[in-house]
């Protein structure tokens, strides 16, 4: 039994950003969990800074699982966020083999077969795509200072401004095809202060999970608000996972 515990490999983390954003929103948190940990990004960021504008979210599932794919930790538990919840549901399934765990952190979790629009209340789900398609997938400076970076710093926010990425318009229309109750632990982690999406909206996404519950009272961005304390629950949850083997 000691010698099967000391064999064991280590389970890591893949962490997802959400919309617009890239693998560097992730280096507070992931740069200490005492874990090998792989950020991925979205196509057209870095190098790789071709459009995104016809791709599908097939496409942008395919981009990610070729990080993953190319890494060597065998077991690892996905961690999404509010976007990265739709690209994550894709990948637990097309890579069931190698996860362990998913860790939702203010995401959007459609029901079975259903879209990141298709989460949003009747009105909101027939405006969203028509208002992407006449303004683009980039809200206004003031939206994304209110709604992403709510509990931010001035510099903090002008940096995620900055860096702001428009995303395929595809990747929030296409349905997802795989299921949303997965066959491994789940955790949402609700963020009481969200003003992107709100905490009513996010007991909806938990539900079509069937996900454990934490709380943690921050804005949109907890990786960078609140580093330490999500830190912690991710590493509490990566205990539990890794113990139920």
């Amino acid at each position: 039994m000691e010698k099967a515990l000391k064999d064991r490999k280590p389970i890591g983390y893949v962490f997802i950003p959400g919309a617009g954003l890239d693998a560097q929103i992730w280096n507070r948190v992931a740069g200490e969990l005492p874990a090998p940990c792989l950020t991925v990004d979205y196509p057209g960021r870095g190098t790789n800074n071709g459009g995104t504008s016809k791709l599908s979210l097939k496409d942008y599932c395919a981009h990610v699982k070729e990080q993953i794919r190319s890494w060597d930790v065998e077991k690892f538990i996905l961690v999404t966020h509010s976007l990265g919840g739709v690209l994550g549901l894709s990948i637990a399934d097309e890579m069931a083999d190698r996860v362990a765990g998913f860790a939702a952190i203010g995401a959007v979790i459609p029901a079975s077969g259903g879209s990141f629009t298709s989460t949003f209340p009747s009105g909101q789900r027939l405006l969203l795509p028509l208002m992407m398609r006449l303004f683009g997938t980039k809200p206004p400076e003031q939206a994304i200072r209110r709604g992403l970076c709510s509990d931010l710093t001035e510099e903090q926010a002008d940096e995620i401004i900055r860096r702001f990425t428009p995303e395929s318009i595809r990747v929030y229309t296409d349905r997802v095809e795989a299921a949303s109750r997965l066959k491994v632990p789940s955790l949402y982690i609700k963020l009481g202060q969200d003003q992107e999406l709100k905490p009513g909206l996010q007991d909806k996404m938990a539900g079509n999970l069937g996900a454990c519950v934490e709380r943690l009272e921050s804005g949109h961005l907890p990786m960078l608000s609140h580093p330490d304390a999500l830190r912690q629950l991710l590493q509490k949850f990566g205990a539990s996972v890794s113990a139920a083997g």
